[in-house]
């Protein structure tokens, strides 16, 4: 099963920082996406703008407090959660992303902190993938190279031959 989402979008608000009891950081932030939809009819075009929820833990909410402002733009790889509370007998439901991966885009002084400052690329912060308990593998063998594979035939282009 897969759940994954992949948002770029502008932030709202400034994002809402805590710390846990634990000394956990968690950061949520809402993202607006913006769809834009041509009416050929009307020849007009109409903006749909969604928010969204994201959740970043420890290191990318330390991230987050440092760069990330109201107007920055991210790139954010995720998962979808749903949750559900009561509060005074009513059910509350909220559907929100936790974030995996998520990149600063835009010049830096976009995402807060240090004026002038214009990265040559996007700045990407990961959450580290949690690493399963394994038993120490005795010492194998380094492999050997591989030769290199014969080039592809060239692709036909006639979409008349396209399997689907």
């Amino acid at each position: 099963m897969i759940n994954k989402v992949i948002l770029v979008g502008n932030v709202g608000l400034d994002p809402e920082v805590r710390t846990l009891e634990t000394g956990v950081k968690v950061a949520r932030v809402r993202l607006a996406t913006t769809e834009r939809i041509f009416n050929r009819q009307t020849n007009e075009t109409t903006e749909h703008t969604e928010w969204h929820t994201i959740t970043l833990w420890r290191g990318l909410a330390e991230v987050v407090d440092k760069f990330v402002r109201k107007g920055s733009q991210l790139y954010i790889e995720g998962r979808l959660r749903s949750r559900e509370w009561e509060r005074d007998g009513q059910k509350h439901y909220a559907t929100e992303v936790v974030a995996d991966d998520m990149k600063l885009l835009g010049k830096r002084s976009d995402n807060g902190a240090q004026e002038g400052y214009q990265p040559a690329a996007p700045q990407t912060y990961a959450q580290p993938a949690p690493q399963p308990y394994r038993q120490a593998q005795p010492a194998q063998p380094a492999p050997q190279p591989v030769a290199p594979m014969a080039p592809a035939a060239p692709m036909n282009d006639d979409p008349d031959d396209l399997p689907f």
